[in-house]
């Protein structure tokens, strides 16, 4: 599952994470790859501004596609 994550993708959170002050579902991208299923994700509001940056394990993020992709078979 850890594959499917790449620099640059856009992620959602799957579960809260109330000590960081993040819910589930809250939108962030992938900025750097620390280990093997694990990644620094940059939250950032509407102007741009980091409101937090934290690492996470791939369990806790979902990526997002803007595009259709093709269906596994």
């Amino acid at each position: 599952m850890s594959d499917q994550f790449k620099l640059l993708d856009v992620v959602a959170l799957t579960t809260d994470l109330p000590d960081r002050g993040l819910c589930c579902g809250q939108v962030g991208t992938v900025v750097e790859l620390l280990a093997p299923g694990v990644f620094e994700v940059e939250f950032s509001d509407d102007d741009g501004r980091t409101y937090a940056l934290v690492s996470l394990a791939a369990e806790h993020l979902i990526v997002l596609h803007y595009q259709p992709i093709r269906a596994a078979s």
